[in-house]
């Protein structure tokens, strides 16, 4: 036996014309809250009441912010103003700082091998006689090298 699985289970069912259930809540809301405002309050009251109402009426139902909805958006707002903020000082004592930055320029700094006499002399006649396409072999000794030169 078949059974047929959802496609777009994250898409939202358009309920009451090219509005979702949600969309239609909050626009339903709105203008429900403006024709109260309109009907217990003067008119000169009544529209500075709604156009904040009708602007967040319009936010919850249209305007996204990072692909999310603005009451995603709200409810952190809320939730951050609401919430205590603990923040917690570590204490620490200048020299463990001090030691700390010290610790980390030591590991930052790259050992440079020394090279000795020979390996210098070396190096100096595979540049001038040979040039940099022929190395020499690793295991020549001094006397070789200046027997060369």
């Amino acid at each position: 036996m078949r059974f047929q699985v959802p496609q777009f289970i994250e898409v939202e069912d358009k309920i009451f014309g090219p509005f979702t259930f949600k969309q239609f809540i909050y626009l339903a809301g709105g203008a429900g809250m403006i024709v109260i405002a309109f009907s217990l309050l003067p008119k000169f009251f009544a529209f500075m009441a709604a156009v904040p109402i009708a602007a967040l009426s319009l936010a919850l139902t249209f305007y996204r912010v990072n692909n999310r909805p603005f009451i995603s958006i709200l409810e952190a707002f809320f939730k951050y103003f609401t919430s205590k903020k603990l923040f917690i000082w570590k204490t620490g004592t200048r020299e463990d700082k001090k030691q700390l930055i010290t610790d980390n320029k030591q590991e930052r700094q790259i050992s440079v091998p020394k090279l000795s006499q020979s390996k210098l002399r070396e190096l100096t006649w595979n540049l001038s006689v040979r040039g940099s396409s022929a190395p020499s072999a690793p295991n020549e000794s001094e006397e070789n090298i200046n027997q060369r030169t």
